[in-house]
């Protein structure tokens, strides 16, 4: 992965749309997102035809991934394993808010990295689907990096900001297990993230008690918003 340096996320106004009334309704009242499985891919002729506006996560294999998207759409969409490293394709699942006839968007869940027994494997198909996923994809609208606040700031984590700022994507970095730390040691954890990747915008997370719920659904929504609003301008 290249190096480089972060450029700041952007400042989006919160339009009145259908979609930002639909998952401010789900953040508030804590409803049950509608999520289906889609397909799984290992390869560039496995992805789906673009469409909707579609949402990345990436992290070390001992992250909290799953648990984070579980948390997000209410039920257990993404598979939890005691083994890091289970993940070896691109997960794609529908999203739709409870009321609406279409799905309004795309998760993506990708394979995990920095696990011993399986980050060789897993690097070396890089550039084969998940490389060009990152760097080509049009609907991409959001990269959530995950890293872990109850541990410093790792070099497969610094590589992977690092790459993503050069592919140009816009990168949200979601700190999870925060309900592990106290107020303090939390405090201290996000002021070293925040020294390691100063231009990143930082958001800590908790899927056991849903801190941090609200606010990462507010930064899909509005991601989101970006690429379904720069589609209808090109129209």
């Amino acid at each position: 992965m290249p190096e480089a340096c972060f450029e700041s996320h952007r400042d989006v106004a919160d339009r009145p749309t259908p979609l930002a009334n639909s998952s401010r309704r789900i953040a508030n009242l804590g409803m049950r997102v509608l999520a289906r499985f889609l397909t799984a891919a290992t390869d560039v002729k496995h992805f789906p035809a673009p469409s909707l506006p579609e949402i990345a996560f990436l992290g070390r294999s001992n992250v909290g991934k799953s648990s984070v998207i579980n948390s997000l759409v209410g039920t257990k969409l993404a598979r939890t394993s005691s083994t890091p490293g289970r993940t070896r394709s691109i997960n794609f699942f529908e999203i739709r808010w409870p009321g609406k006839p279409r799905p309004e968007l795309i998760f993506a869940d990708l394979p995990g990295y920095g696990y011993a027994k399986v980050s060789r494997e897993i690097s070396q198909e890089w550039p084969k689907f998940i490389e060009p996923y990152l760097n080509e994809r049009p609907t991409l609208a959001l990269c959530v990096a995950l890293v872990d606040a109850n541990i410093p700031p790792q070099q497969s984590d610094r590589q992977l900001l690092s790459f993503l700022n050069a592919s140009g994507r816009d990168l949200l970095v979601v700190a999870t297990k925060s309900d592990r730390l106290s107020n303090n040691q939390l405090h201290n954890a996000l002021r070293t993230l925040a020294q390691e990747y100063p231009a990143a915008q930082l958001l800590p997370y908790s899927a056991k008690t849903g801190a941090g719920r609200e606010e990462l659904w507010k930064q899909l929504r509005q991601a989101a918003q970006r690429v379904t609003m720069a589609e209808a301008d090109s129209l």
